[in-house]
C-alpha cells in the first residue's frame, strides 16, 4: 500500500488538514529573497547608468571636435527653463587678451601638460580638509562643465582626470580654449565668451580691451556674483594681476 505525500489531520467537520509548515517555509524564503532580487536590480541599474556616464564622452569628445558642444549647467537651464543665451564664435573671433587672461588665471602650464597639473593637483589634494580649492587644469574644467555635475568631491575629481586626458589627446590645444570660453558660465543663464562680452561691455569678444578681459577671466571662479561691469575692490586688484600677467603671456601660449 501506498503512503500518501503528507501527512494530513482530520478537521472537526470531517475535512482533511495538511501541515502547514511547508507554506510557512515557502513564504519565508520568498520574504528573503526579495530583497535579494531589489538589490540585484538596483546594481543593475546603477552598472548601467555607469556605462553611460562613461561611455558618452568617450562617444561625445571626438563629435565635438566638429561641432559645438552643449555643457551640463546649459542643458540644466533649458530643463528648468531659466533661458540660456549663448553665441557660439570661433578661436579667431576671440581676442587675444582673452585668451590670454584665462590661461594666466586659470592654468599657467596650460601649453606643458597633457591634460592634468599633477604638481598643483597634489599641493590640493593633500591640504586638510580634501579638495576645497583649485588646481583644476583648463581641460579639467572643460570636461567637468561638459559631463560632470559642480559640486566638489573626491569622485569628481577622479572623473576629471581621465577625461581631461582623453579631451586634450582628441583636441588641439586651440579647440579646448574655443570649447573652453563658449560654454563657460558668466551669469545666470549666460554662457559663452560671445555673449558675456555683448552683455556686460556691449561689444564682440574679438574686441575685448585687456582690461576687459581680465576682468571677466577674473569673474570665473564664481560667475553668479561677480559682474565685471560693476566689480568689487577685490574683483578690480585680482583683474589688475590678470591683465599684468596677461601682457607677459608670450612663451606660455605659445602652443596656440
Amino acid at each position: 500500500m501506498t503512503l500518501p505525500a503528507s501527512d494530513p489531520t482530520t478537521s472537526p467537520d470531517g475535512h482533511a488538514e495538511f501541515s502547514a509548515s511547508s507554506d510557512v517555509a515557502t513564504t519565508a524564503e520568498t520574504e528573503i529573497a526579495m530583497p535579494a532580487r531589489r538589490r540585484r536590480r538596483w546594481l543593475s541599474l546603477a552598472l548601467k547608468i555607469a556605462i553611460v556616464i562613461i561611455a558618452l564622452p568617450l562617444v561625445l569628445t571626438p563629435i565635438y571636435w566638429v561641432i559645438p558642444p552643449v555643457s551640463t549647467l546649459m542643458l540644466w537651464s533649458g530643463l528648468t527653463f531659466q533661458g540660456m543665451q549663448r553665441d557660439w564664435v570661433s578661436f579667431d573671433a576671440i581676442a587675444p587678451a582673452m585668451v590670454n587672461s584665462v590661461i594666466m588665471s586659470e592654468d599657467g602650464r596650460f601649453c606643458e601638460h597633457a591634460g592634468v597639473d599633477w604638481d598643483q593637483l597634489n599641493l590640493v589634494m593633500g591640504a586638510k580638509g580634501g579638495p576645497s580649492r583649485g588646481a583644476s587644469t583648463i581641460p579639467m574644467q572643460t570636461v567637468k562643465n561638459l559631463y560632470l555635475w559642480q559640486s566638489r568631491s573626491y569622485i569628481r575629481k577622479g572623473l576629471e582626470i581621465p577625461l581631461a586626458y582623453y579631451a586634450d589627446f582628441i583636441w588641439s590645444k586651440r579647440r579646448m580654449i574655443e570649447i573652453y570660453l563658449n560654454i563657460a558660465q558668466w551669469g545666470p543663464g549666460l554662457f559663452g565668451i560671445e555673449a558675456a562680452s555683448e552683455h556686460y561691455f556691449g561689444r564682440p569678444a574679438r574686441d575685448l580691451t585687456t582690461r576687459q578681459a581680465a576682468l571677466l577671466a577674473a569673474a570665473l571662479p564664481n560667475p553668479i556674483t561677480r559682474n565685471p561691469a560693476k566689480p568689487s575692490r577685490v574683483m578690480q586688484g585680482t583683474a589688475r594681476i590678470i591683465e599684468r600677467r596677461a601682457r607677459q603671456a608670450g612663451p606660455y601660449v605659445d602652443c596656440l
